[in-house]
């Protein structure tokens, strides 16, 4: 009777483990005998088959003895946790659970992505070769101390952790169990080298001017105070470069009114072929003191876009200014406007000037950043123009596309 009592348990819980595969078979059966699909026989022999290979799939539940030893480390680790290793595996940062050995008795989902999958059960030195890592685990296992450390590390990308090691409280006579936690402070760190190159940048920038302006006013308070030529002379440079500064300053507080709005999508309609005429006829009077014509090229259809006005005015005037500016030896700079299905759009500046070596390429819309800083300056940038493009192609939820080939030119895309 134990014995027969022993085998219904045992087939008991393989239908339990396999109830749905079962239920899906039955309800096919039952479908395919309405229906009359095929022969009532082939039916019941199809479930049949499905049925046992259920069964004999579906692993019996064995209970271990209360007094029986500890079960093999990998088998036994992650279920040892019982429903912390769902929370566990929900929170974004990479989490590793250790044995007083080193061994790994459990990885999170984040650090399996971050990381790749780790063998249950080996040690964490398997996988992890950070000199640094290592240490503070071997510290934390033998001192029972929490410890924590900054580990960068700079491929496939360059990333920055922040890596804490503790022990983890455990029931009286249990073993004890060490948690590896890793937190990825990336993005952070390069705000805040942006920030610092920001201001760096910027104090740069203002610094030269201001120097020159001093210079001046106190060659103009001494030595030539009465000498007039001198007067007429140092005036017309004193105020080129505090309009350099005044440029400077109207670009970063346009900079900041953007950062500002980022998170915020415009919600106006904006029809992209009378403003494009409206910037090249603002721009007419620079491409004729540069000898260079603006071309347009509009279809025949309106294009309308969801955008900014205002903002959608100043990412053109700044990619047609350069084009005239930069590209000024092709003479010719043709602004196109497509299309794009369903609703899109696409606008290119093209100049045919010396266009930009490649390795420039991928940094053009950094602040700051200049081709050619001698360059810049000579043609009255501050190195902010592209930069208040992104941002504003950003807020529009719009890409920026540059394609350049050294000796033919230059070609700026706007895809909406």
């Amino acid at each position: 009777m134990n014995r027969f009592g022993q085998v219904a348990g045992n087939l008991a819980a393989r239908a339990a483990a396999a109830r749905i595969v079962l239920f899906a078979a039955t309800l096919v059966a039952l479908f395919a005998t309405l229906f009359e699909i095929a022969e009532p026989s082939v039916i019941a022999l199809g479930w049949a088959v499905i049925v046992l290979a259920a069964l004999a799939g579906a692993g019996p539940v064995v209970e271990r003895p209360a007094d029986a030893g500890p079960a093999a480390e990998e088998g036994d680790s992650v279920q040892s946790f019982g429903e912390l290793t769902r929370f566990l595996d929900e929170i974004d940062l990479g989490i590793y659970l250790l044995g007083p050995d080193g061994a790994v008795l459990f990885q999170n989902r984040s650090a399996g992505v971050t990381f790749g999958a780790f063998p249950v059960g080996s040690h964490i030195s398997a996988r992890m070769r950070a000199p640094g890592v290592l240490d503070i685990v071997r510290d934390t296992l033998s001192s029972g101390r929490a410890n924590q450390i900054e580990y960068s590390e700079r491929l496939p990308s360059e990333r920055v952790y922040h890596v804490r090691s503790a022990p983890v409280a455990t029931a009286e006579g249990e073993r004890p169990v060490f948690m590896l936690v890793f937190r990825d402070v990336s993005e952070g760190r390069r705000i805040d080298r942006m920030r610092s190159d920001f201001v760096a940048n910027a104090s740069h920038e203002l610094r030269t001017p201001l120097a020159s302006l001093r210079g001046y006013i106190e060659t103009l308070q001494g030595p030539a105070k009465n000498d007039t030529k001198a007067q007429e002379r140092f005036l017309p440079i004193m105020l080129d470069q505090a309009t350099r500064m005044s440029r400077l300053v109207d670009d970063l507080m346009s900079l900041s009114r953007l950062e500002v709005r980022a998170h915020l999508p415009p919600d106006q309609t904006v029809s992209l072929g009378p403003l494009l005429e409206h910037v090249r006829d603002s721009l007419l009077p620079l491409a004729g003191d540069l000898d260079v014509s603006i071309e347009l090229h509009l279809p025949q259809e309106p294009v309308d876009v969801i955008g900014d006005h205002d903002e959608l005015v100043e990412v053109f005037e700044n990619l047609i200014e350069n084009a005239c500016k930069y590209g000024a030896e092709g003479k010719v700079v043709d602004v196109w406007l497509k299309p794009v299905a369903p609703r899109g759009a696409e606008v290119s500046v093209v100049d045919h000037g010396p266009g930009i070596p490649a390795e420039h390429v991928p940094r053009l819309t950094e602040r700051f950043y200049r081709v050619s800083v001698a360059d810049s300056r000579s043609k009255k940038g501050t190195g902010l123009g592209l930069a208040i493009v992104k941002h504003i192609l950003t807020r529009h939820r719009a890409r920026l596309i540059v394609k350049s080939e050294v000796g033919k030119g230059t070609t700026f895309t706007v895809r909406f």
